[in-house]
């Protein structure tokens, strides 16, 4: 072998060397941009194919201004709820006032009633021209009393101390000497009598019928029936 040939050899070696560090740096160039690729898929969310990202927007849009609206519907429905309760605590409030009226007309109203008529020609008018219901207690014994400051003064006997007498009925006559009648005048005023054509009421006649058989006596002989 000439020694020419030894010396042009190693340059074959030379070649294949650039074409291999070539090769690599493309690869290595590739791996970059695939991973490149790789991390903004991972970043930006997989949308399908054929489906519109605007459409999806105003989807969410929707569905987000929706259940704000059901926000405020429930809003709406808890306030008409609280209203209902108030409504309901109204209405039983004003219960418990008719049902504590009612007792006390029971308890004492009505006593009251029955002791003042013994003495007065109308209870009811008494009760409610002379007497004020703040004034009206019941004993523990059942009277019922007026109370003036520390005064407490059976009802009957405020009645015969206070009213004029043409509220209060006349005491009956006793005895031999009793006048058989009264005069059509001896009438207390103020009342308008029911047996009188121009003021006739059977209701008031009834009333009287029961409360006061002495007035309903005179009124009735007063109008001539």
């Amino acid at each position: 072998m000439s020694e020419d040939q030894t010396n042009q050899e190693p340059a074959a070696p030379t070649v294949d060397a650039d074409a291999l560090q070539r090769s690599v740096e493309a690869l290595e160039r590739k791996n970059k941009e695939l991973i490149a690729e790789l991390r903004s898929a991972k970043k930006a969310p997989a949308v399908p194919d054929g489906v519109d990202i605007n459409e999806l927007l105003e989807f969410k849009r929707r569905a987000e201004q929706a259940e704000l609206e059901s926000q405020g519907k429930y809003a709406e429905a808890r306030q008409a709820l609280e209203q209902q309760f108030r409504e309901a605590t109204a209405q039983k409030d004003q219960r418990i006032t008719e049902l504590e009226s009612r007792v006390r007309e029971l308890e004492l109203l009505t006593p009251a009633v029955s002791a003042l008529a013994e003495v007065v020609h109308d209870p009811d008018l008494v009760l409610k021209t002379k007497l004020n219901a703040d004034q009206i207690e019941r004993e523990a014994d059942g009277t019922v009393v007026v109370v003036d400051g520390y005064q407490r003064t059976p009802v009957s006997e405020w009645a015969k101390q206070s009213l004029p007498a043409w509220m209060q009925k006349q005491p009956k006559p006793q005895g031999s000497g009793a006048p058989s009648g009264r005069s059509t005048g001896d009438m207390p005023t103020g009342i308008k009598n029911p047996f009188a054509p121009e003021s006739f009421n059977l209701t008031e006649q009834s009333r009287l019928f029961r409360t006061d058989r002495d007035l309903y006596e005179r009124l009735k002989a007063a109008a001539g029936r």
